[in-house]
């Protein structure tokens, strides 16, 4: 059996592993919190990240450099990236809800990257020569670190204001006896704190590296063409995503901003990332479109 093959079952197995963790990880919530679902989709999480490592390895010893200079390459190295740190933050929290909102993102990203990527596409072709560098490595993989860390700071973000509208509607509509509603108001308020603040430690650490990968890329810019910044369609996008993470910092920093706004500013910030990362390479236009949709 060749490497090639055992890398596409890696890939082809995740995938299924994924779909069949969304629904472990929703029904626990949706139901009840069962200790035995949540191992059950820890277990699911390490095998699936064991796959995409393995994927990963096989491709980068296959072909001789470290496997990021196409989309394909670029998706599973993200869904290796989420679950990495879903891993992490599951192992630091015990909450079944940051399962429930990776696993959906991870399940897009390697699906898109297998059912709906061209077969050319996926597979690795020679490196053009101002991507064969030692920077490729530190760049890419710092920013798709970054982008994966500022992903899921954003959902915990959009997962903060979803729980703070069912909050505020239930204190609306719902009429119970005072001492019960004190007690679910309590619990509901410690849960959004809990949300707000993972969301705030995540972020924390996901643009620093956004800034060291935007400052390697620089460098190696200036190594391949000569200019440091060309203002570049991916370029642009890139400082814009820093801004508006910069902008969610401060107003957390000074506390001129906190809860609700600042988690619109942080859900904001999740479509940027995307579109930083995936929505202008639909463009074809620009200096970072290597092995993408040219």
């Amino acid at each position: 059996m060749n490497l090639t093959l055992i890398d596409n079952k890696c890939i082809n197995i995740s995938f299924i592993l994924l779909l069949i963790n969304l629904i472990i990880y929703w029904t626990n919530i949706a139901f009840k919190k069962s200790n035995i679902l949540y191992k059950l989709g820890n277990i699911l999480t390490i095998s699936i990240n064991l796959l995409l490592s393995t994927s990963l390895i096989l491709r980068w010893l296959y072909n001789g450099y470290f496997p990021l200079s196409n989309l394909y390459e670029s998706l599973i190295f993200l869904t290796w990236s989420l679950s990495f740190l879903q891993l992490i933050l599951e192992k630091q929290n015990k909450s079944p809800f940051v399962g429930a909102i990776t696993t959906p993102i991870e399940l897009f990203t390697a699906g898109f990257a297998s059912l709906s990527l061209p077969e050319n596409m996926q597979q690795a072709s020679p490196l053009v020569p101002a991507l064969r560098s030692n920077w490729l490595m530190m760049h890419v993989s710092i920013m798709m670190i970054s982008y994966a860390t500022l992903i899921l700071g954003s959902l915990l973000s959009i997962l903060f204001l979803i729980l703070y509208k069912i909050k505020n509607m239930n204190s609306i509509y719902i009429k119970i006896n005072s001492s019960m509603q004190t007690t679910q108001k309590l619990s509901r308020i410690t849960l959004l704190e809990s949300i707000d603040n993972l969301s705030y430690r995540i972020i924390g650490l996901g643009f620093p590296l956004l800034t060291i990968g935007i400052i390697a890329g620089s460098v190696w810019a200036n190594e391949a063409w000569g200019s440091y910044w060309s203002w570049d369609p991916k370029e642009t996008w890139a400082l814009i995503t820093w801004l508006v993470f910069a902008a969610y910092l401060h107003s957390r920093l000074n506390k001129s901003w906190a809860g609700e706004k600042a988690a619109v500013l942080a859900s904001i910030g999740f479509i940027i990332v995307w579109i930083c990362y995936l929505g202008v390479n639909f463009l074809g236009q620009g200096l970072h479109n290597y092995g993408w949709f040219l």
